[in-house]
């Protein structure tokens, strides 16, 4: 496929078999939508996605580090200034934590604005001994288990826009006006993480850096600069359904070149990423930074085309390998993939998704994720980097700001019975607040160590 590069065009994965596309029932209204949607402003802009590239750069060699996180899959409903802004003070919090641990920057990259589709194994699923169409995401059909609620509309991806940009304007605001400011980081503890294990902990931290902040006004140095008062924060998500992914490709009118201006960062699932498929075909030509999904049974000569295929130039930054391993499958199965991509001299920002190859059914009937297994991958992950001198490069969390119940186990030490107390999420278990946040100590005292 790397010698048909020329012959790309945002619309050649049309001639590719393209999986986990929605059955829509009515493909002259899903064609009019996506005309309206290739009308629409770009949620991104180019020189974003650029500068998100170049800090990705900066995580192939150890000189940042990645910090993906956010819903498994993103609800209307919870398109709400509250629930954003929890996210984001997560988010913030867990790289102050890292930064202030590692002494590199950050790279703040949220699953927000956009992640409102997701892939399933089956067509159909079984709700209450009813067979249904499956649900695939806000953006697709409502979760709502009524027949007529999860037919295929197509005017929920208009909406998704919507959403998305007003996410992203809340966001920006956020970012940019005072918010994120350095002076504020102890203020950005809530009171149910305040009064916790961790939120001491983060408390303790917070006085280490305003004692920082108070030395530098001393000696003269100015900690009202936009650096301090200013975060940079970008959006991702799984790039799912290439009909609206192709609508919001735009050309970029100052330097040329094609971008997805749906987010600054799209990633391909396990489900979707043959090869010889149309989610590869369609991001390979895209200028963004890609993340690729990897599980434990990938064929490593397979993993090494999707890599030549989507970044022939070796870019630095232009790809993001995200293993999502299990506990009890990475020490065997990742040493062999970092060999040989060290020995191929690949540039790759290593990233590990704890997350979904360590969820189980508990006895409720709640799919959950233990702490601990989550912990158990993301450390081995490090020490399996460090003996194979390779740089572990980033973390990929499914988690929210809110107190939900949804992984078992952490400071407080959820319990399977206590699962139904906030058990919130439409899709896959995220961790809370508090949970994100003892990640992200766990991590900085790997780090330190």
């Amino acid at each position: 496929m790397g010698t048909e590069q020329n012959k790309w065009t945002k619309t050649s994965w049309k001639n590719f078999t393209a999986l986990q596309q929605p059955k829509w029932p009515d493909m002259t209204a899903h064609d009019a939508v996506l005309e309206r949607l290739s009308t629409l402003p770009p949620l991104v802009f180019a020189g974003e996605i650029r500068d998100l590239k170049a800090l990705l750069a900066k995580a192939v060699t150890g000189d940042a580090f990645l910090v993906q996180g956010g819903d498994c899959s993103e609800d209307f409903s919870q398109v709400t200034a509250p629930n954003i802004r929890e996210k984001l003070r997560v988010l913030l919090q867990m790289a102050v934590v890292l930064t202030y641990a590692g002494g590199k920057p950050v790279i703040k990259l949220g699953r927000i604005a956009g992640q409102f589709a997701k892939p399933r194994s089956a067509d159909t699923e079984m709700v209450d001994g009813v067979e249904l169409m499956s649900y695939r995401g806000d953006m697709v059909n409502s979760s709502e288990p009524l027949a007529a609620a999860r037919i295929p509309d197509p005017n929920r991806m208009l909406e998704g826009y919507y959403m998305a940009a007003s996410t992203l304007n809340l966001l920006r605001a956020f970012t940019r006006g005072g918010f994120a400011a350095l002076h504020r980081v102890s203020a950005w503890n809530q009171e149910f993480v305040k009064q916790s294990p961790m939120g001491r902990s983060y408390e303790r931290l917070g006085k280490q850096i305003q004692q920082a902040l108070q030395f530098m006004e001393t000696i003269g140095i100015d900690s009202n600069s936009p650096q301090m008062k200013q975060a940079q924060f970008f959006t991702s998500h799984e790039a799912l359904l290439l009909g609206y992914e192709t609508a919001l490709t735009r050309e970029d009118s100052t330097r040329g070149g094609w971008y997805d201006c749906s987010a600054h960062m799209l990633w391909i699932g396990e489900r979707t990423r043959q090869v010889d498929g149309a989610h590869v075909e369609f991001l390979r030509g895209v200028n963004n930074p890609i993340g690729v999904k990897i599980g434990p049974d990938y064929d490593l000569d397979n993993v090494k085309q999707l890599i030549e295929t989507l970044n022939p130039e070796n870019e630095a930054g232009r790809l993001t390998l995200i293993t999502r391993l299990g506990m009890k499958n990475i020490e065997k199965v990742l040493p062999p993939l970092l060999r040989e991509a060290k020995r191929e001299g690949y540039n790759i920002v290593w990233s590990c998704d704890p997350m979904h190859a360590n969820t189980y059914t508990a006895k409720s009937g709640h799919k959950t994720r233990n702490f601990n297994d989550i912990l158990s991958e993301i450390t081995c992950f490090f020490e399996t980097h460090w003996a194979e001198g390779t740089i572990p490069g980033g973390i990929h969390l499914e988690m929210t700001g809110n107190n939900v119940t949804e992984c078992t186990g952490g400071a407080r030490n959820i319990v399977d019975e206590e699962l139904m107390n906030n058990y919130l999420t439409t899709c896959d278990p995220r961790l809370n607040a508090e949970q994100s946040l003892e990640v992200a100590f766990q991590i900085a005292d790997m780090i330190r160590s």
